[in-house]
């Protein structure tokens, strides 16, 4: 036997790699990038609840989730006629344009052409028909014044949102206090006399508001406060004195030299005194 047959065959073994299906493949990643998503949302999310309004995550809320009503009527519901019910109080819709004004409230009301926002806009224009009246009265814009022209110096009237806003300021030869008190002078006894006699024509209740002007720094009291408080009490108790009903004064206020109305701080014309009648 030759040496060659001593020799122990030779094997190969051919080994098959795989392609890593277990921890080494690439479905982990796209779990993973899904993850990264939710959690950018979820924050994202936690930013605008922080960061806005509530009237502007409301207003987020309905672009994501639009609301078309089916009928003038809204509802809110899934049923016929754009919901549970035609009457918006039950449903609280708010979104239309009719519903009922059996059951109006200040934050869920009904709006529209039979809400209580036509009736709003009633008051308004009535209460504007008669708040041109009175300035009629006032200036004698209609021919006839209830005002001298002396009077009538001393008087600026206005509409605003609050209400009609008659005011009485003080001038350089004729002030409506005595200085630096609370003691009125004849004109203004005269002025609030007459305003007491236009507002008895109406029921609406009364502001009374008093600004004074400024003075300087260096001074250890300074009076802004307690006389422009003083000088409206003076006015209110004028007005009572004359017969105004006592009730129908919602408030008495003294703003001392926080608001003035010429841009000079010290100047005369930041004393003045605002007769508001309020709207209902």
């Amino acid at each position: 036997m030759s040496s060659g047959d001593n020799q122990a065959p030779i094997i190969i073994k051919r080994k098959k790699v795989s392609g890593g299906d277990g921890h080494h493949g690439g479905a982990w990643k796209v779990a993973y990038a899904d993850f990264v998503t939710a959690m950018m949302a979820f924050f994202l999310l936690m930013w605008l609840l922080n960061a806005t309004t509530e009237k502007q995550r409301k207003g987020i809320a309905d672009y994501f989730n639009p609301t078309i009503a089916v009928n003038r009527i809204s509802g809110g519901g899934d049923g016929s006629f754009g919901g549970d019910s035609i009457f918006s109080e039950e449903t609280i819709a708010q979104m239309g344009t009719g519903a009922s004004m059996n059951m109006p409230t200040e934050a869920r009301q009904a709006r529209g052409q039979s809400g209580v926002e036509a009736k709003d806009e009633s008051e308004a224009a009535e209460f504007d028909q008669v708040a041109a009246k009175i300035e009629e009265a006032l200036m004698g814009i209609g021919g006839e014044s209830m005002v001298t022209d002396k009077m009538s110096r001393h008087i600026v009237t206005k509409v605003t949102d609050e209400g009609l806003i008659v005011e009485f300021f003080d001038l350089a030869d004729e002030p409506l206090f005595a200085p630096d008190t609370s003691t009125p002078e004849p004109i203004l006894e005269e002025l609030v006399a007459m305003v007491t006699r236009v507002f008895d024509l109406v029921p609406n209740e009364v502001a009374i508001n008093g600004f004074t002007r400024a003075y300087p720094e260096m001074l250890r009291q300074n009076p802004v406060w307690d006389l422009s408080t003083e000088r409206v009490q003076q006015v209110r108790m004028l007005m009572q004195g004359d017969g105004f009903d006592k009730r129908r004064i919602q408030r008495v206020t003294g703003f001392a030299d926080r608001k003035p109305a010429s841009e000079i701080p010290m100047s005369i014309r930041n004393n003045r005194l605002e007769i508001v009648l309020l709207r209902k």
